[in-house]
């Protein structure tokens, strides 16, 4: 019987404060809004939105002011006064994950949790011994590594997992 790999699913960042590098930052004109994608030293991944313009496309100043604090503490200057937000791409900034239910818009009976930005600081670098996929992310084609190929050695034995025939008889 053929063996399918199983993948993780998508796990919401537990509360806490982390150091992120962000290693993706998209601004799309057209709808004013700003995609900075960062990752944590154990590869767990958050995507922070700021819609800098409004429906008349006049410039939305508390999403504005928002952006503008996470770039110049992100970047560590807070005398800039204008910035291209690709060039945040491998910079670090430390923040605390804050999760936020609300109700949901489809089942006002369950709830849906988000994960935002809360207190941020900033930061040179992981504070913690980062997992690869923290550092390579984003570099090169901005998608995320393929896992290497795991190579056996003689002495190690094969793990196999669970035998379905087996158990089932």
């Amino acid at each position: 019987m053929a063996r399918i790999p199983m993948t993780s699913g998508f796990v919401i960042i537990p509360e806490g404060e982390y150091v992120f590098r962000i290693y993706d930052a998209t601004y799309d004109e057209d709808f004013g809004r700003i995609e900075i994608k960062l990752v944590n030293a154990q590869g767990a991944t958050h995507t922070e939105r700021f819609s800098i313009k409004d429906k008349n496309d006049e410039y939305n100043e508390k999403a504005l002011n928002a952006f503008s604090y996470f770039a110049k503490t992100a970047m560590n200057d807070y005398t800039m006064e204008d910035i291209d937000p690709e060039q945040l791409i491998n910079h670090y900034i430390r923040a605390e994950v804050v999760h936020t239910k609300v109700p949901s818009n489809k089942d006002p009976n369950k709830e849906v949790t988000f994960a935002n930005l809360g207190d941020k600081s900033p930061a040179d670098g992981f504070d913690t011994e980062p997992v690869a996929r923290a550092l390579t992310l984003g570099n090169g084609n901005n998608a995320a590594p393929k896992a290497a190929p795991k190579t056996q050695t003689a002495s190690t034995p094969a793990k196999t997992g669970l035998d379905i025939d087996a158990l089932l008889g």
